[in-house]
């Protein structure tokens, strides 16, 4: 039995996201302090293994795509539950910290087969340039990964150790993520099918142009968010904060994602994604600025005013990330390009905390957060360049495949 409703296979896709999410990505929070401890391991080595896997998962994303491209979305994403267990028992059954590191590369790959990029890719290729709706449906239910992922890891691990909770994850992926995954539709949808839907997707001239634009845009927003998801606590502390208070600026992060995508779902729908997508590209220098202009005296103010942004900003753009490519270069071929969108996207989130850590720990935390508005405004004017509807590739022919 398959669903068939655009809304009932995005609910079951944000619903899929939000359990894969929560039991492999937003795992290290809780549990590397622990495997720390518990191994006797470097630190450096079990945070360095998440790292490798986002980078890993960079690097594998160009040929999900053109996985997603040729045989549609449910296979690829049916096999992401299967290579996430994968990983997770290694992660349990590998003793050492060789284990860890292992299980990680695997989740690497799972990540590439089953996060968002494939999730976007997969109604993509159902629906084309409607796709709209759904990729919001889903990114909101997956707004809430790290709402139930972080708590249930957290009173899991003290009854079953942190390997009791990997093979909980297991039967999550197993017994709930792949029976969901087996009711999406199967095929291609309205995607063309067949030589055509298979050939690499290149974009040439102005299209090109558009393409590497976005690509910078969200490079360097996948940048900052990799300093900021680690170093965060430093940066506010650097403002003044102590660390309780900082960590509680930085729980300010999940609602303001959600509500920004629930913005973009309501006052946003009516406008186009490229719009929508610089609206929310503003919001993260704004917040920079408020913690460069606000006295001392309002430091807790002006932190949270920018997590408050950002999380908005964020939420926002993890929308755009899916809509604006498939809106500006249209259906056939947006996996691939989703692929190749991803590759740069996930390096820099993978290398971003190891580079920023020197430059934390040394520089004052105003000259941080001065950095942060220079790279997000530079980002921002990525954006501004790109028109709503950049010129369309020619049509492929025989010499095509070589753009000049």
């Amino acid at each position: 039995m398959t669903v068939s409703s655009p809304r009932a296979v995005a609910l079951l896709l944000g619903v899929a996201q939000t359990l894969a999410w929560g039991s492999t990505y937003y795992l290290p929070a809780v549990l590397a302090p622990v495997v720390v401890q518990d191994l006797g391991a470097d630190p450096t080595l079990v945070y360095g293994a998440f790292s490798l896997a986002m980078l890993i998962s960079g690097l594998a994303a160009p040929g999900v795509g053109k996985l997603i491209e040729r045989l549609g979305g449910r296979p690829v994403l049916v096999v992401s539950s299967g290579v996430l267990s994968a990983g997770l028992v290694l992660l349990t059954v590998v003793p050492g910290i060789w284990g860890w590191c292992l299980g990680w590369v695997v989740l690497g790959f799972g990540m590439a087969l089953g996060l968002y990029e494939a999730a976007f890719a997969t109604l993509g290729m159902l629906y084309g340039r409607d796709a709209r709706r759904p990729i919001t449906i889903v990114t909101l239910c997956a707004g809430f990964a790290s709402t139930w992922g972080w708590p249930t890891s957290a009173a899991l691990v003290p009854m079953l150790g942190w390997r009791g909770t990997c093979l909980a994850y297991v039967a999550v992926n197993l017994l709930l993520v792949l029976p969901l995954y087996l009711l999406l539709p199967r095929g291609h949808g309205t995607a063309p099918a067949g030589k055509a839907a298979a050939a690499p997707v290149a974009p040439v001239g102005g299209a090109q142009r558009a393409f590497l634009l976005l690509a910078v845009f969200f490079t360097l927003r996948s940048l900052i968010s990799g300093v900021i998801a680690v170093h965060f606590v430093a940066l506010f502390g650097g403002l003044g904060l102590g660390v309780a208070a900082a960590v509680a600026v930085g729980a300010l992060q999940g609602p303001a994602q959600v509500g920004g995508r629930l913005l973009e779902f309501t006052l946003g729908s009516k406008a186009h994604p490229l719009d929508v997508a610089k609206a929310g590209a503003l919001l993260l220098p704004l917040g920079a600025g408020c913690v460069l202009l606000l006295s001392p005296g309002e430091v807790g103010l002006a932190a949270a005013a920018f997590m408050l942004l950002y999380g908005a900003s964020n939420g926002i753009l993890t929308i755009s990330k899916g809509q604006v490519p498939l809106v500006l270069f249209g259906p056939q071929g947006y996996p691939v390009l989703m692929g190749r969108l991803a590759l740069p996207m996930l390096v820099a989130q993978a290398v971003a905390p190891t580079l920023a850590a020197p430059v934390v720990a040394v520089l004052p935390a105003g000259v941080s957060f001065g950095l942060i508005l220079a790279l997000s405004a530079l980002a921002l004017g990525c954006l501004l360049l790109l028109r709503t509807q950049p010129p369309v590739p020619p049509t492929p022919g025989p010499a095509a495949g070589h753009p000049g």
